[in-house]
């Protein structure tokens, strides 16, 4: 499985594991909890934004944080206001 692929399948898998809304900014929105969002966006050299919030949002935000630095993708989350 090629690195790209493999990045998407494990952002999916660990997105899946919360109930937070976890939503990936890069033009229109694209949901991180969705393989063709994702597949769309993972082919840029690029800071990817992340906009998680919901009951679960602290240890999703861990975890993109993490899923993404295994990948060397470039993470910005949203924070809170």
């Amino acid at each position: 499985m090629g690195s790209s692929i493999r990045a998407i399948v494990d952002i999916n898998k660990r997105a899946n594991d919360f109930s937070s809304s976890i939503v990936l900014v890069l033009g229109p929105d694209h949901d991180a909890k969705s393989i063709l969002g994702l597949s769309m966006t993972l082919y840029r050299n690029q800071t990817y934004l992340l906009y998680v919030y919901g009951p679960d949002q602290m240890e999703a935000k861990a975890a993109m944080r993490e899923v993404f630095a295994k990948h060397h993708l470039q993470l910005q989350l949203k924070e809170d206001p």
